[in-house]
Formats: C-alpha cells, structure tokens, sequence
C-alpha cells in the first residue's frame, strides 16, 4: 500500500474527539468548537449564527456537526447561513470531522462547527 503524506496549507485537520472534546492541529479544545481557514475558537452553539457568517468570505462549505447522533439545526440558522452564500452540510459530529478532513486535504474552502459527542 502507498501512502501519502498530507500537508494542511490553510487550516488544522481533526486530530481525534471524544466526551466533551476535540483535538485539532494537536490542541485539545474542550466544548463546543469552530475551525477552518481562520483558526479555531470555542463556539457557542446554534444561537452564535454571528460567529459563522463572519466566515462567509472564506468558506463555500460549512459542515455543521450535531454531537454524536445527527439532528436538525434551526430552520432560521440554516437558512441565513446559505443566504450568506455558504453551502450548508449537517451531519453527526464523527462524519463531520471525517469529511472536513478530506476536503481539507484536497485545498478545499471548508469549515468545520462541532457539538462534542
């Protein structure tokens, strides 16, 4: 088997998860969490729609992870989300991790929006 080394160019990937927490690009962060092409910082969930517009600019993908099962987020999150022009993708928070890493990997404009499983 070949394999390849991946070199990150415009964010952290997702190290691991677990109860409560994730590590990215090596840090552990602790609760709610938000990465990608401007660094990562606590998040404080569904009402802090402010905090993931503001990376509009940067990202044409947001995935949204919803903790350890998939849920629905608010109709109105999603909603001003993708009329700020962001593809919105929710998923639970293993998969989210999972599939940001790899469009990561591939230069792609993402974000990544954790609920800790």
């Amino acid at each position: 088997m070949r394999l390849n080394e991946i070199t990150y160019t415009n964010a952290q990937p997702v190290d691991g998860y677990g109860p409560g927490f994730f590590r990215i690009g090596g840090e552990v962060h602790d609760g709610a969490v938000l990465t990608g092409p401007t660094g990562t910082s606590a998040w404080a969930g569904y009402s802090d729609a402010q905090t993931l517009l503001a990376l509009s600019e940067h990202v044409d993908v947001l995935f949204i992870g919803t903790g350890k099962e998939l849920t629905h987020i608010p109709a109105d999150l999603r909603t001003t989300l993708e009329e700020a022009g962001m593809g919105v993708e929710i998923m639970n928070s293993p998969a989210a991790c999972r599939t940001y890493n790899v469009l990561l990997s591939e230069g792609r404009r993402v974000a990544l929006a954790l609920i800790p499983v």
